[in-house]
């Protein structure tokens, strides 16, 4: 059993997938930092200094004045707010994704269509060609 799990580990698919896991987590963090840092801002300039962040709505009647007072109050809350920066993150990652996705079916054409130039057979001879080989033929056998 433990020999099956070793080949299991060791085959491409693992791997590629334990990498690409390990990228997405790093990448998430620059995402994060993408939307809290530049876009935020840019978003709050727009709405005239409004921070989607803190829009939330505490459900218990009180008044708050922070997400974070009302959550350590222990009051049930619906943080609206969360829920657009959490929506704008992942159209923020959609696009990134897209966009590699993109480049790199775009170096995969390249490659293949440079390989499909390489495999050519070659040219099949043209018709001039081939009334020149008739000419000669017919030459030799005169």
């Amino acid at each position: 059993m433990l020999s099956e799990f070793k080949n299991f580990i060791a085959k491409g698919n693992v791997m590629d997938m334990a990498v690409g896991i390990i990228i997405g987590a790093a990448f998430t963090a620059i995402v994060s930092s993408l939307v809290a840092d530049l876009v935020n801002p840019f978003i709050a300039l727009f709405t005239g200094g409004i921070d989607f962040s803190g829009w939330f709505y505490a459900l218990d009647g009180e008044s708050y004045a922070s997400l974070a007072a009302a959550t350590d109050a222990g009051a049930p809350v619906f943080a609206i707010g969360n829920f657009i920066m959490a929506v704008i993150n992942f159209l923020i990652i959609a696009f990134v994704v897209f966009m590699l996705v993109k480049m790199v079916n775009r170096v995969k054409d390249a490659a293949e269509g440079e390989k499909e130039v390489a495999e050519e057979a070659p040219a099949d001879p043209t018709e001039l060609e081939v009334l020149l080989e008739i000419r000669d033929s017919l030459k030799r056998q005169a």
